[in-house]
């Protein structure tokens, strides 16, 4: 985590430099006096001239006007702000002084720090997150996998209860069209033997009639020849 801290804020540094570099020129009316030392603010363009303050280091100025050497100047800050004069222009920076730079990088370093454990706490928030959403996405791969292994057999199965139920069905109508059949069949013989019955009782009628009919005819022949034997 140090490591990572100290690559962060080494790339910051960076970014912060390059952009420093990029913007000096933006600052053509804005100077600073050079890094290290004091310089005099003269009344005057030479040595001759009063001084009337002594201009620290990194102390930003505006530059009025140039006259060979010697730049005149408006004070930008500090106690002296707003008082103008004169200084050698070799003393002045277009660039933000290394001073000023480590002084807003110190501060920046110190702002990093600050936000540091906020964004470790994001970033571990994050992270268990990711690991979370990765745990139920492997659960839920593994759900989807087992659902279309059971859709995959559903759907095969499905396919032989289609054929048999289609079976079942031919059957059934053939099984229905049989007992319409038996049915039928089963009445038209029991009107055949209705009918069968009533010729054998018909028949069995005529017979009887008939041996009758010839009981009476032998019984009158009798008569007459035991009538006639006796005269």
């Amino acid at each position: 985590m140090k490591l990572k801290y100290n690559l962060r804020l080494s790339l910051f540094i960076l970014t912060i430099i390059g952009l420093c570099l990029i913007a000096q020129s933006s600052w053509a009316t804005t100077a600073y006096v050079t890094d290290s030392f004091t310089i005099t603010l003269r009344t005057g363009p030479s040595n001759q001239n009063k001084i009337i303050a002594m201009l620290s280091s990194g102390n930003p100025v505006e530059v009025l006007e140039s006259d060979g050497d010697w730049s005149q100047v408006r004070v930008l800050e500090g106690k002296m702000s707003g008082k103008e004069g004169w200084v050698f222009s070799r003393y002045l920076l277009t660039r933000l002084p290394w001073k000023k730079q480590s002084e807003s990088l110190r501060k920046e370093n110190e702002l990093l720090k600050d936000k540091l454990p906020v964004v470790e706490k994001k970033l571990n928030d994050a992270l268990q997150r990711e690991k979370t959403l990765t745990i139920k996405l492997r659960d839920n791969t593994k759900t989807l996998n087992t659902l279309e292994g059971e859709y995959t057999s559903l759907k095969q199965g499905s396919g032989g209860y289609l054929k048999l139920k289609k079976k079942y069905d031919e059957t059934q109508s053939a099984l229905k069209t049989a007992q319409q059949n038996l049915q039928k069949f089963t009445e038209e013989n029991k009107i055949l033997k209705s009918s069968q019955a009533i010729k054998w009782f018909l028949a069995g009628s005529l017979v009887l009639l008939f041996g009758l009919i010839i009981g009476l005819v032998v019984g009158q022949r009798q008569k007459k020849q035991r009538s006639t034997l006796m005269s």
